[in-house]
């Protein structure tokens, strides 16, 4: 019976499945559950895998992305919506609930990666080819603005580390240029944008601490890395770090290590160390370094578990079968893992009480139990990489 505007509970579950029209994923399950969700991204086939995070399971598949080689994933603020960007230009907006493609556009030749504005309501993508951030409309991926990355006598950088930041503004790298830029949005047809010259040689990748406050860029052409303050933009670019290596002889580096994903835990920060088989811990107050952490081979991701209590550990080429777990309070590795051949990315769900990790040669995901330390699930996936949870969407620059 109806009681006032109170709509009987199977009525509403009949109106969403309607509404979404869903094969593999439950209307209701779904749409009640969409913080439980994620996406798996099958590289080698231009698809990603839904997966629900509480029963442990694959629930539909989504292909026609294209080229996921280096994919990444944002999601919008109801985090229905994922926003995949591939390697070859590619932005493919994919609904969740009725697990398919809502639109594609290929914006590039070769791009790496993306961001969402704080409000949720533009896109940006970063190319490396040509190289510049274009902007778009996150309902109907209408192109916005673009900002070419130019420098110099008319060349063009490519674009990394880009990440949101507060006040609807975007902050990236220029690779080539050395330089960073932050670009207000503010209104989207007119971008300003703020370029700051000379922070050091080959700026790689960059991260933004969770506060909102500080836009981090390594440099692989040298020791150190570069800190911008954006609450205080007129004091420019400072220097930390500088020549953290020094006195040790530097490794071959057979993949970058990812910034993004670094670890924040209480007054500490755990940064993985270019061509080196450490991981750096550095005093967030001051900036400078505590000391070194020796690790399995050379860091790729170094991954704080929500609570800031472990800190996760995946390693490149050739030694990519291993995961370390640290301790924060000792700053000492407590357990060596060896989930399989080409572990690539490590996700936490939202509370931290379990890690998702692919293993692509294995062609599996498996879920670890952060408390024990065990194993348990696996999942098949076809060369599975990257591993996004919906739970991003609450979270600045990822």
């Amino acid at each position: 019976m109806r009681r006032g505007n109170v709509i009987p509970w199977r009525r509403t579950v009949a109106m969403v499945a309607a509404i979404a029209g869903v094969g593999l994923v439950s209307a209701y399950g779904a749409a009640q559950r969409l913080g439980d969700l994620g996406v798996v991204v099958e590289r080698a086939v231009g698809r990603v895998l839904v997966v629900d995070t509480v029963r442990r399971q694959r629930v539909a598949e989504i292909g026609g992305l294209g080229d996921l080689s280096h994919a990444s994933v944002v999601y919008s603020r109801d985090q229905r919506y994922a926003f995949v960007f591939g390697r070859d230009g590619g932005l493919t907006k994919i609904d969740l609930l009725r697990a398919r493609i809502v639109k594609r556009v290929v914006q590039s030749e070769n791009s790496i990666g993306g961001a969402i504005s704080r409000d949720g309501r533009l896109v940006a993508v970063s190319n490396y080819r040509p190289g510049g951030v274009r902007i778009f409309s996150a309902d109907t991926l209408e192109l916005l603005a673009d900002i070419p990355a130019v420098y110099g006598n008319g060349r063009r950088s490519k674009v990394v580390g880009l990440v949101d930041a507060p006040g609807r503004r975007f902050v990236f790298s220029l690779y080539d240029a050395e330089e960073i830029w932050v670009a207000d949005l503010t209104d989207p047809g007119k971008p300003v944008v703020r370029k700051f010259r000379h922070v050091g040689r080959q700026p790689y990748d960059a991260l933004i601490t969770p506060d909102g406050r500080y836009y981090i860029a390594g440099l692989f052409g040298e020791d150190g890395m570069a800190l911008l303050d954006l609450e205080d933009l007129d004091a420019g670019v400072k220097r930390i770090l500088n020549g953290y290596g020094r006195g040790q002889r530097k490794l071959p580096v057979y993949k970058m290590p990812h910034l993004e994903g670094w670890a924040v835990a209480g007054d500490y920060a755990f940064v993985p160390a270019v061509g080196r088989h450490a991981v750096l811990v550095i005093d967030r107050r001051e900036w400078r370094q505590l000391g070194q952490i020796p690790v399995h081979g050379q860091p790729v991701f170094v991954m704080a578990r929500p609570d800031g209590r472990q800190v996760w550990v995946n390693f490149a080429h050739p030694r990519n079968d291993t995961v370390q777990v640290i301790n924060v309070a000792t700053r000492k590795v407590i357990r060596k893992l060896t989930p399989g051949k080409a572990v690539l990315h490590m996700e936490f769900t939202q509370r931290g009480e379990q890690v998702w990790i692919s293993v692509r040669d294995d062609d599996r995901v498996d879920v670890y139990d952060t408390r024990t330390l065990e194993r348990l699930a696996s999942l098949p996936a076809d060369k599975p990489s990257g591993i996004f949870f919906s739970a991003r969407a609450h979270r600045i620059g990822l």
